[in-house]
């Protein structure tokens, strides 16, 4: 997976297979896909923010019907 770094004022670098590559450098095609996968990172990113939330919430609810419930089976 490609990982990216930060550089000299925001120039953007991008390693691959252990090798770096500035991103202005690439062509236009590779600068396009460099751009879907920081938008699919942000996007993901974004998901895992939201599942957080359901997550807490969903501990939320579950502790108050734990709350709610008998202690005994009647």
């Amino acid at each position: 997976m490609p990982e990216r770094a930060y550089r000299m004022q925001d120039e953007v670098e991008i390693t691959i297979d252990g090798i770096s590559y500035r991103v202005s450098e690439l062509s236009a095609e590779a600068q396009a896909q460099v751009a879907n996968l920081q938008f699919v990172d942000t996007q993901m990113a974004q998901l895992q923010a939201q599942l957080a939330v359901y997550q807490t919430a969903r501990n939320s609810y579950e502790h108050a019907l734990h709350l709610l419930i008998p202690r005994t089976r009647q």
